[in-house]
């Protein structure tokens, strides 16, 4: 089984990695594959950094990591990133491949508002984890709902940190520090 956790990834950062590593041994996941969205419906015009940004740093926090892969097939697609969409042309793609979909609490709390959302359990598994400060999920898609490490980082918390001069060593990998640098993302507030 495929795992997929998807997200704005602005930045991705070392609480997704530790947490979406817990989940798939966990679970037993052949893969788990990290994917940014290109535009997020519920998060409109909100992600500071561009999609190719995105993805350029979550190519770098899992480069090299046995079991985790970037999946860019929303990041391709133009316009609205729903994840009905997505998992349809994923089994289309890869036929034969069972997919399971890890979401937070906080993004599991706005399952009521998704597209299609009727139609998303015959086509993945899904699996909640719980997040500080969320309910715990209770929606009937879910096969699951899994306690997850608790990791106090949050991408915003990176992205004002950047924008103060201030060190982000530790809460991102490595790589993802130095591709911020590089590009000069976050500073002054903007991707």
């Amino acid at each position: 089984m495929i795992g997929l956790f998807g997200g704005s990834f602005d930045p991705i950062h070392v609480g997704h990695l530790i947490v979406g590593r817990a989940i798939a041994e966990r679970l037993g996941l052949a893969e788990l594959r990290f994917m940014p969205t290109g535009e997020q419906p519920l998060k409109r015009g909100r992600h500071l950094a561009g999609v190719g940004h995105r993805v350029a740093m979550v190519a770098a926090a899992v480069a090299g990591e046995p079991g985790l892969a970037l999946e860019r097939i929303e990041a391709d697609r133009p316009g609205m990133s729903y994840t009905v969409d997505t998992l349809r042309a994923l089994r289309a793609r890869e036929p034969g491949h069972q997919f399971v979909v890890l979401l937070g609490s906080d993004a599991a709390a706005e399952l009521h508002q998704w597209r299609e959302v009727e139609a998303l359990g015959d086509l993945a598994q899904f699996v909640a984890f719980t997040r500080a400060g969320a309910p715990r999920p209770s929606h009937p898609l879910f096969r699951e709902v899994v306690d997850a490490p608790a990791v106090e980082i949050s991408s915003t918390a990176i992205r004002q940190r950047v924008a103060a001069g201030r060190s982000i060593r530790y809460l991102v990998p490595d790589a993802v520090a130095e591709y911020i640098a590089a590009q000069g993302l976050y500073r002054n507030g903007q991707g």
